[in-house]
This record gives C-alpha cells, sequence and structure tokens, in this order.
C-alpha cells in the first residue's frame, strides 16, 4: 500500500480530532440536540445528544483528501460534491427536527426528490464520461443504457440503507468505516483508481475520528447530515469505479436494515401484524434484549468479514 494512502487516512484523523470536541460544544452552545423516537424506551436517556456530527467526518475527510488526490481528477472531486449535495440534503432534515423539536424533518417526498435529483445528474454523467459496464470480480457486465436507472438505484438503496442503520451509537459509522476502509484497499489493488482510493482513506480517517465520540455512549450523533452523506459517498465512489455490485455484499448490514424496515411496513399493512418487534433489524435486537454494543459489534465483524472476502477475491481476480 503506497505511503500516500497511510498518510492520507492519518491526516483526516488528526483533523477530525480536532475537529471533534468543538463541534460537540458548539452544537450544546446552539442547543442542536436530537429528539429521540418516543415508542423506543432504550433511548430516552439520548434525547438532547447533539447532533449533525457528521460535519466531522465530511470536513475532515475533504482537507484530508484534497492534500493528497490529484487536482485534475474530477471522479475525486465528484465523491466529495456529491457527499457534500446529500449532507446538505440530510442537514436541512436535521436543522428541522432540531427547530420543532420533533424526530421528523422534510417529508418523505422532498427527501425522495433531492435524492433522485442528484442520483439522476450522477447517472447521467456515468453514463456520458465513466462508462456503460461494471465489474464483479473480473467478470464484465455492459449494462447500455440501463446503466442510468441502474445508478438511480444504487443511489436510493445505498442513501437509505445508510440512514435506516444509522440507529445505534457506533453503528453506522463503525460499519461505514469498515466499507470504506476496504473499499480504499480494492481500489488501490495495481494502482487501478489511486485517486478513489485516497477519498476512501480520507472518509475512513474521518470516520475513525467521528466515533471516538460517537461510540457508546454517543457524545454526538451524526443525524441525517452524516447518513445521507455516507450514502452518497459510498454510492458515489463505486458507481465511478464500476464496484457497485461489492455494497450488497460488503454492506450486508445496510441491506439488511433497508430489507427489515420494507418487510415490516408491508407486512404491517396487509395484516395489521409485525414480524420483527421493531424494525429497522438492531431494533428488533434490541427488543430482545440484546445489549446495544453486543449489536454493533455483530455488525461490525459481520462486515469485516464480508469486506476481507471481497478484497481476497479481488486480488485473486
Amino acid at each position: 500500500m503506497e505511503v500516500k494512502y497511510i498518510l492520507c487516512f492519518l491526516v483526516s484523523l488528526a483533523i477530525g480530532l480536532i475537529l471533534a470536541y468543538p463541534t460537540i460544544l458548539l452544537c450544546r452552545k446552539l442547543k442542536i440536540g436530537q429528539t429521540t423516537l418516543h415508542y423506543v424506551e432504550e433511548h430516552k436517556g439520548k434525547s438532547g445528544t447533539p447532533t449533525m456530527g457528521g460535519v466531522i467526518f465530511i470536513l475532515s475527510s475533504i482537507v484530508g483528501g484534497c492534500i493528497f488526490f490529484s487536482s485534475q481528477n474530477l471522479n475525486a472531486w465528484l465523491c466529495f460534491l456529491v457527499m457534500l449535495g446529500y449532507g446538505l440534503l440530510g442537514f436541512l432534515d436535521d436543522f428541522i427536527k432540531v427547530k420543532f423539536h420533533q424526530n421528523e424533518g422534510l417529508k418523505p417526498y422532498q427527501k425522495i426528490i433531492g435524492q433522485m435529483g442528484l442520483a439522476l445528474i450522477m447517472s447521467i454523467y456515468v453514463y456520458l464520461k465513466v462508462g456503460t459496464s461494471i465489474s464483479f470480480f473480473g467478470l464484465n457486465l455492459n449494462l447500455s443504457y440501463f446503466i442510468i436507472p441502474f445508478v438511480i438505484l444504487v443511489y436510493l438503496a445505498t442513501t437509505n440503507s445508510v440512514n435506516l442503520t444509522d440507529g445505534l451509537d457506533g453503528l453506522a459509522g463503525g460499519v461505514s468505516f469498515v466499507f470504506v476502509a476496504f473499499l480504499g484497499a480494492i481500489l488501490s489493488i495495481g494502482n487501478a483508481f489511486p485517486d478513489l482510493a485516497v477519498t476512501c482513506f480520507a472518509l475512513a480517517g474521518g470516520l475513525l475520528a467521528f466515533l471516538s465520540v460517537n461510540a457508546y455512549p454517543a457524545k454526538i450523533f451524526m443525524g441525517d447530515t452524516g447518513s445521507l452523506a455516507l450514502g452518497g459517498f459510498i454510492a458515489t465512489v463505486t458507481c465511478l469505479s464500476g464496484r457497485e455490485l461489492l455494497i450488497p455484499i460488503m454492506g450486508l448490514m445496510f441491506v439488511l436494515s433497508a430489507l427489515s424496515d420494507i418487510i415490516q411496513v408491508l407486512h404491517y399493512k396487509r395484516t395489521k401484524k409485525r414480524i420483527f418487534l421493531m424494525a429497522p433489524l438492531h431494533h428488533h435486537f434490541q427488543k430482545k434484549g440484546v445489549n446495544e454494543n453486543r449489536i454493533v459489534v455483530i455488525y461490525i465483524v459481520t462486515t469485516v468479514i464480508l469486506s476481507a472476502i471481497c478484497l481476497c477475491l479481488e486480488l485473486v481476480f
């Protein structure tokens, strides 16, 4: 692994650690606190915890990444620009929640419009500038015009899945940290996508810094500012590298969060009965009495194993 990847990771980590506590203090001063769901008994004590902490890893990764990737690499810039775009959408959602002291910000259709707009722009860019092929462990599949709806689906699925996974201290941040760190390693193989790899290691450093204040008990939450930004970043890097199909494997825990929520809603509408005690899946485990930290560790370890398998397969093929 090139030294610049390690340096990029360390610089972003250092910047994130410097930003972490001032951000918490500023959020407390401005009374930017999270209003937790009233029907989650286990989270009553978390109400009022500062939110919008996603700015910690967003800013630190952008600064760290810009130092080490080629300033002329448009794809690397796009990773951060799209992350910022989704982060701003999440910030608006968080702002409404904080201002009106409730847990619902933007209306679902408003979120979807914002997500769809950014996804549509990126899908057209991928079609015109990146190509219509996707890669899967040495196999290449040409989607032709279908790459446009496919990329849109990747963005919508990824951003909402990461958003749904953000429900326990350190959960979305921990799983995302593992995902982007391994993705960076995969993209660095053969020096195929060096600048995209840099952006991944930069975000990994920022996320580790964020986890230092987000691990249980969390001193600050990432909010939709962070979760939508993470989803946007992951979708962008994979789409620009043709590695979209890694998401459902390495990001299996994101997928399970989304699927459990969809299944719960559809089944309840049809039968008025619930399959899970509460959705997404991590809340079901919580209701079953599984310790919050145990759930987070299981999610992270699972992601490590699946990501390591994908890395090995990429090295082989």
